[in-house]
């Protein structure tokens, strides 16, 4: 397969004594895993956490929302980063953060605490992920290398995903709330030391500084966004419209001044490519889509099907733990097909999978939702590995970790916009099941009908200039 030059771009060099791509591969692999098992955790022991804490019922939405909010924020620039001053450094202090966020959790004496140390988890993890795929390419950046790292990417964040719940709903049992949180620090920890042994050093970029304007903008405007959004579904009119204001003049502000700067944290003129445009499209289907249905099917499965915490979570996995699954098998989907093409079938496929989920009524079991749950999942894997794939091989060698950030920091965005969507059109009374029923019904169209559009628009962004495309 022909693959796309970037002109002016060089390859990235690195410093140090070969590695071996296994290793490399295992330690992203990893870290990727971990922060998605305290990413999901709560979902598992939200409200114990909420009630040792001696925290009101609203503390709930920020313990689930406050990492996603911590990566979101920090994705696009901590790959702005690490491009410009070494991806392994960036990794390295990811997760040394992560490790220090993980022990804030840990130690918590109030809401308020543990809110922080989630936060800062996931301002540690976006090092780690924005860094990660571009590590592993330093040390091969074949095709193949790259299919097998998006695979496994994609898996360990499948995995991570539906292991998270089940860990923390375990350990909730015996009264160990807290044990989940020392385990992460831990892993985090060992994979910061790691990281010396498995990663090359990337050189820095001559002649090019941090853009700290517009990480100041970009990170103030999607922390401004994400606070309204949370605050929307909690009811909080005022301050989700004051907080949406600022949210929208300082993202203004900062596609101004990356038009202006010399050194911008993110090219714009990266839109115009149509293979980029469709894996940033991609992404944020992706979360506004299955993301936001799966984020709320927990609660849902407990409030309104009557199922325990732990079992919820089992029956969440059974559409995480076939993602973790496929992502893998769809290695061999490389080499037939183009990266948007995998895309496409992989959101075409997950919205058949959620429209399935739809028909529920008075007396229905978990058993209606199982085949929709394997559907969509297997779907899942396969758009996962997707964009693992699509989010380095479609910008040029020397902006993987921003190409990964980006495509990262759509998914969150677009997760949270559709949890809060979500939220507010299945929200019931919870005596009444009947509605609260319809209201899943009418969320799980929804999200189909996005996943299919979102297939449909992918696939309508033009092809690269040369008809083909990397990867």
């Amino acid at each position: 397969m022909n693959r796309l030059s970037f002109r002016g771009t060089t390859n990235r060099r690195v410093e140090g004594a070969p590695r071996s791509f296994a290793a490399a591969l295992a330690l992203t692999s990893l870290s990727t895993f971990g922060a998605m098992l305290a990413y999901s955790g709560p979902l598992g022991n939200a409200a114990r956490v909420t009630a040792a804490l001696a925290a009101p019922p609203v503390a709930t939405m920020w313990i689930l929302s406050s990492m996603s909010t911590g990566l979101a924020v920090s994705l696009l620039t901590a790959g702005a980063l690490a491009d410009q001053s070494g991806r392994r450094r960036v990794f390295e202090l990811g997760a040394y953060v992560f490790a220090a966020g993980s022990v804030v959790c840990a130690t918590a004496a109030t809401a308020t605490q543990f809110v922080i140390g989630r936060l800062v988890e996931g301002v540690g993890s976006a090092g780690v992920i924005a860094t990660g795929l571009g590590l592993v390419a330093a040390v091969n950046s074949d095709a193949e290398a790259r299919s097998a790292s998006a695979s496994w990417w994609g898996a360990s964040m499948g995995l991570g995903i539906a292991l998270g719940p089940l860990m923390t709903g375990l350990l909730d049992l015996v009264d160990l709330w807290r044990a989940p949180y020392w385990l992460l620090a831990a892993v985090g920890a060992s994979i910061a030391v790691a990281s010396r042994w498995c990663f090359p050093e990337t050189t820095v970029i001559p002649g090019r500084r941090l853009d700290l304007l517009g990480a100041a903008l970009m990170t103030g405007g999607l922390g401004l966004l994400l606070v309204a959004l949370v605050e929307a579904r909690q009811g909080g009119l005022t301050p989700a419209l004051v907080c949406a204001g600022g949210a929208v003049a300082a993202l203004v502000a900062f596609a101004i001044s990356q038009l202006r700067s010399r050194s911008p944290m993110l090219e714009l003129a990266l839109f115009r490519r149509g293979d980029f445009a469709a894996a940033t499209v991609a992404a944020a289907v992706t979360g506004a889509g299955v993301i936001a249905l799966m984020s709320f099917a927990c609660t849902f499965l407990v409030t309104s099907m009557g199922m325990s915490t732990f079992g919820a979570a089992a029956a969440l996995g059974l559409w995480s733990g076939t993602s973790a699954v496929s992502a893998v098998v769809s290695r061999r989907l490389a080499a037939r097909l183009t990266g948007t093409a995998q895309l496409a079938i992989g959101l075409a496929v997950t919205g058949v999978g959620l429209l399935l989920l739809t028909g529920l009524e008075t007396g229905s079991t978990i058993s209606r939702l199982v085949p929709g749950l394997l559907v969509a999942g297997g779907a899942t894997g396969v758009l996962n590995a997707g964009l693992g794939r699509q989010a380095t091989a479609t910008v040029p060698p020397d902006r993987a970790a921003v190409g990964v950030g980006m495509n990262n920091t759509t998914r969150y965005l677009g997760a949270s916009l559709g949890v809060t969507v979500v939220g507010g059109l299945a929200s019931a009374p919870h005596d009444d099941i009947a509605t609260q029923l319809s209201g899943w019904n009418h969320v799980a169209v929804l999200t189909g009908i996005v996943s299919l559009a979102g297939a449909a628009a992918v696939l309508a962004l033009p092809r690269p200039e040369s008809g083909h495309e990397r990867g």
